[in-house]
């Protein structure tokens, strides 16, 4: 029987609930919403003990759905100042489907010391981590897997969860036990930090595994989409993905003119083929050893976009080298040395921070003259003061914003305080509206245009023409909501978009799990809720239209090399949301 655990940190209490019927068909995104929605209030402080962490796996995470485990963070964001959902690839969120726990909600704050929850058949109980405190995110890990098994799943917090610094991420364990998977946006690892929670580790040894009603339904959707995944050129075995990983979009985004470089002063970086998805396969297989692509973040993954970094003499360096992170911490810092994008990452993991906002933050604090754009040995440097939490550590520690007030930089590339991902506004306008009017701040996965306006999927656009993006933004945003909410990886989409039965199929598996006779319609109207929920959070919590815009910068400064200002008009962005 499903159930929601929940832990006063005020008191250390631990109580057993049944879901209400307001829950009875949410999970992973759609049930943290929901449950911060109802029981947060949007004043609150971030940091206070009025907030909550809320984590949910999907509504199928747990079976043998393909790639389907993903959980979802909720809580008031410290970074925006509104509603967050930022979600993981781990096994640990299969055992928590597997044990029936459909939410496990975090509220109150501990008086002193950080604390380590530890869940099993016998049920939540809390020891105290003392003898964690400060530690990376790395020996965390190791630490906690000899105490209680390779079969434990840990989540945790680094010293930048600590210190309650707002690009703080929660982190999660992956395949083989590294502490690489994360929760990184919106600063959920300080709220952590900030309730006394440094770790939680769960074993599901005898778990019941999850409920599925209709296991004929169940089967029906899993083969439709299993076979659509297994289909499409990007997510297939030896697809783009499996083969490249997601850094395949670095040449892809510097060619169309879309790729941030130093601090968003370009589109175009001409390095890009220096840290491509495709001179990270060729130099992981040259140097052979612990190196590997087609990794996956956790168990029946079919598309396995992952990878294990290498170093030279062929001894692992890092798990993993992401689009994302290759970017923020390569081209948007004029960086193309691999090895120490590596490091950069292996630093970020340990320290517990978001590899996105701590790239964007560098750029920022390199427009100011902190370092110069290309030096990586002092982007290093400045990485390990945010661990450290010197003074400069700690302002750098909060963010982009947070950090170009205080060297006063215009150029600041950040929306509702959370930096922007890797994909120019400028050349890529869809993303623009995704960026401007998702209830999460910068955040490419909540709309994810890219793939009708440069990669073609479910359609073609011109990246550079406003014209019709409003309406593309809305209905994927709608759609990432439902995705989000079911615990697939979102790079399910990309089948879904182009096969028509991988959706089908989709919406049926998850229909098998409920009981339900849910169609494409249930998929859009939970979305829809979804979004709902959050934008009224929002609202309430302070934020107006003025809230949902790119930085000025971006509509007076030309990009190269289209040479393009941000033109999408107010009215055009009111309009995504009916507003």
């Amino acid at each position: 029987m499903a159930k929601f655990l929940r832990v006063n940190m005020s008191d250390g209490t631990v109580t057993q609930e049944s879901p209400c019927e307001q829950y009875k068909h949410l999970g992973g995104r759609a049930l943290t919403s929901r449950i911060v929605a109802d029981e947060v209030a949007p004043t609150c402080h971030p940091l206070g003990p009025s907030n909550k962490v809320v984590l949910a796996p999907g509504l199928v995470t747990g079976t043998h759905a393909p790639s389907s485990g993903r959980i979802s963070v909720g809580a008031k964001s410290p970074l925006t100042g509104g509603i967050k959902e930022s979600n993981a690839g781990t096994p640990f969120s299969q055992q928590m489907g597997r044990m029936q726990i459909k939410a496990l909600i975090i509220e109150g704050q501990a008086e002193e010391g950080f604390w380590l929850l530890v869940l099993d058949e016998s049920g939540l109980r809390l020891q105290q981590a003392d003898d964690l405190a400060g530690m990376g995110m790395s020996d965390v890990v190791d630490t906690l897997t000899e105490r209680f098994g390779e079969h434990a799943g840990v989540m945790g917090i680094g010293p930048a969860g600590e210190m309650k610094m707002s690009m703080a991420g929660i982190c999660f364990n992956d395949n083989e036990n590294r502490a690489s998977r994360y929760s990184g946006r919106g600063g959920l690892g300080a709220v952590l930090g900030a309730k006394g929670v440094k770790a939680l580790v769960i074993d599901d040894t005898d778990a019941p595994g999850v409920e599925i009603k209709d296991q004929e339904m169940f089967r029906q959707g899993t083969r439709k989409l299993s076979d659509a995944l297994r289909e499409h050129e990007v997510t297939r075995p030896g697809g783009t993905l499996n083969s490249y990983g997601t850094a395949a979009l670095i040449n892809v985004l510097s060619e169309a003119g879309g790729l941030p470089v130093c601090n968003f002063s370009g589109g175009t970086y001409e390095e890009a083929d220096d840290i491509s998805g495709e001179t990270i396969a060729r130099m992981i297989e040259e140097r052979g050893g612990e190196g590997m692509t087609g990794h996956s973040c956790h168990p029946g993954c079919i598309i396995q976009c992952s990878n294990v970094w290498p170093k030279e003499d062929g001894s692992e360096h890092v798990s993993v080298i992401e689009y994302e992170s290759d970017w923020a911490l390569g081209a948007n810092l004029g960086i193309s040395d691999l090895d120490a994008i590596a490091e950069m990452i292996r630093l970020c993991n340990d320290i517990g921070v978001d590899t996105i906002e701590t790239g964007v933050t560098l750029g920022v604090a390199m427009e100011a003259g902190v370092a110069e754009f290309g030096d990586a040995d002092r982007a290093i440097e400045l990485i390990k003061e945010i661990g450290e939490g010197t003074p400069l550590g700690r302002i750098l520690g909060q963010g982009a914003e947070v950090t170009g007030r205080v060297f006063g930089v215009t150029r600041v590339p950040t929306v509702k305080g959370q930096g922007m991902p890797a994909y120019e506004p400028r050349a890529v306008k869809g993303i623009g509206i995704t960026y401007a009017t998702t209830p999460m701040g910068a955040d490419h996965t909540a709309g994810y245009t890219i793939g009708p306006e440069i990669l073609a999927v479910g359609g073609e656009e011109d990246p550079l023409s406003p014209e019709g993006k409003a309406e593309i933004s809305r209905d994927l945003q709608v759609a990432t909501a439902f995705l989000d909410s079911t615990g697939y990886c979102l790079f399910t989409a990309f089948a879904i978009l182009d096969i028509d039965s991988g959706f089908e199929g989709m919406v049926e598996s998850v229909a098998g799990v409920l009981g339900t006779d849910w169609t494409a319609d249930d998929a859009t109207s939970l979305g829809e809720d979804v979004l709902d929920w959050e934008r009224e959070f929002n609202r309430q919590a302070g934020f107006t239209r003025a809230d949902d815009r790119l930085p000025e910068f971006m509509k007076l400064e030309k990009l190269p090399p289209h040479n393009q200002v941000y033109d999408v008009t107010d009215e055009e962005l009111d309009r995504v949301h009916g507003e």
